[in-house]
């Protein structure tokens, strides 16, 4: 059955915003009279939440980087058999917090798995599924782990390098601005809260999600 819905996810280092920009984005589609799920990556469903544990705990930084592909994969199977497929093919939208672009970029391009591989396992996870729409929002890392600093939000990424970080900025903007399938918009995310959400609503209407 072909996807009647729109799956738009948000990616971006750490602290660049994705939550805030979800939240307010929902609730001008809700206004649109659309149907709106929210999940975030890993997580979303009572599996995946509880691989989130494991795999993002700050107890676990010894984790190997294979164990951290292979659960990150995992959580995402369950979230798209349960959850995603299911939402789009009854005509919602999903608004995702992280997906498969997020394993592109810290497992395949930052840890050195290879963006092929991380491919294969996405097409999988997923079962073939990409994005309609990508907002990338971009912010240096300094800011962005600046932001998270001093909250109840640093996990055992939040505190990799400086240098990791900026692997991951770079990592971003270099599959974003390939973008194969006309899907990536780049956002400024060092700008004002409103100025971001213009800019993402800018686009949402230019793509006919809500008019």
């Amino acid at each position: 059955m072909p996807n009647q819905g729109h799956l738009i996810s948000f990616e971006g280092g750490e602290g660049a915003g994705k939550t805030v920009q979800i939240k307010r984005l929902r609730d001008r589609l809700y206004a649109c009279g659309m149907d709106v799920v929210v999940l975030r990556e890993p997580g979303g469903t009572t599996i995946s939440e509880q691989i989130r544990e494991v795999v993002l705990s700050a107890k676990n930084i010894g984790i190997a980087y294979t164990t951290e592909v292979l659960l990150f994969q995992a959580a995402r199977a369950q979230l798209y058999r349960e959850i995603i497929l299911p939402s789009l093919q009854v005509g919602k939208v999903v608004l995702m917090d992280r997906t498969r672009d997020s394993s592109v970029v810290y497992q395949g391009k930052v840890r050195g798995f290879g963006e092929e591989l991380i491919e294969q396992l996405n097409d999988i996870s997923t079962e073939n599924t990409y994005p309609d729409i990508t907002f990338l929002l971009d912010v240096p890392p300094e800011i962005g782990i600046k932001r998270r600093q001093g909250t109840d939000k640093m996990d055992r990424l939040d505190m990799e390098s400086l240098d990791f970080h900026q692997k991951v900025r770079d990592a971003y903007l270099e599959v974003a601005k390939r973008d194969d399938r006309d899907r990536w918009t780049i956002v400024d995310a060092a700008q004002d809260i409103d100025t971001i959400e213009e800019k993402i609503w800018e686009e949402i209407q230019a793509r006919g999600v809500c008019a």
